[in-house]
């Protein structure tokens, strides 16, 4: 997971991140779009593999290899992969079903990192603590620059350059080029990435929620089935 992080996320271009927080457009951010939805289809594809478990005992160890899997990212500093697994066991579909308290306690746990109080205070605190090789979550760059861009205008008066904002966007990006440069020291496991597939096999949110209703029926204790 971390290897294929790393691979999309040295491929982004600096540019392609300004651009999109200035215009939201995917077309002008081709690799960025691409680590975003690398994101997005490994959480999707998290939660279809539990989803998808008819026995409820193998559901729960299947959370529970995502949880060590989970803490292995956290080591290895690859916040993104991290969250995203985060987003799948958090998620409407799974959280909703009954598990062992030790399993909510830890995905709870987890949650802290990423609490969007006092501006995601515990996540930018330990990632200001981090060493390289890092992949950052790319979610909360582009919502910093966004926030920087459309808070502040180019120009002062009289066409004087707004040198505020451009220091503002510079340590933002500036920080993200320090993870860009360091790379993993580990080796590819092919048989592993055939196994990922590119993580493509992955449910639809509405599929999702049918299955999760028909796993525990609203109002009632989850069933196997």
């Amino acid at each position: 997971m971390t290897l294929l992080d790393a691979e999309l996320f040295t491929k982004i271009e600096i540019p392609e991140v300004l651009l999109f927080a200035k215009d939201q457009c995917e077309e002008k951010s081709p690799n960025l779009n691409k680590f975003t939805e690398h994101f997005n289809k490994m959480s999707y594809w998290a939660r279809s593999k539990i989803l998808r478990l008819q026995d409820a005992k193998e559901r729960e160890k299947h959370v529970n290899k995502f949880i060590k899997i989970m803490k292995h990212l956290r080591k290895m500093n690859n916040y993104n992969s991290y969250l995203a697994l985060l987003s799948a066991l958090d998620s409407g579909p799974i959280r909703r079903l009954e598990w062992q308290k030790g399993i909510t306690e830890e995905v709870r746990a987890f949650c802290a990192l990423i609490d969007s109080s006092s501006s995601f205070r515990a996540y930018r605190q330990a990632l200001a603590e981090t060493n390289p090789p890092c992949i950052p979550y790319i979610g909360l760059i582009l919502q910093d620059l966004t926030f920087v861009h459309v808070g502040n205008q180019d120009y002062l008066s009289k066409g004087v350059i707004n040198f505020s904002k451009r220091w503002q966007q510079y340590n933002i990006i500036d920080n993200m080029k320090r993870f860009k440069k360091c790379a993993y020291p580990f080796r590819r496991n092919e048989r592993i990435i055939r196994f990922f597939d590119n993580f493509k096999d992955f449910m639809g949110e509405e599929e999702m929620w049918q299955i999760s209703e028909k796993i525990k029926p609203r109002g009632r204790r989850p069933v196997n089935y």
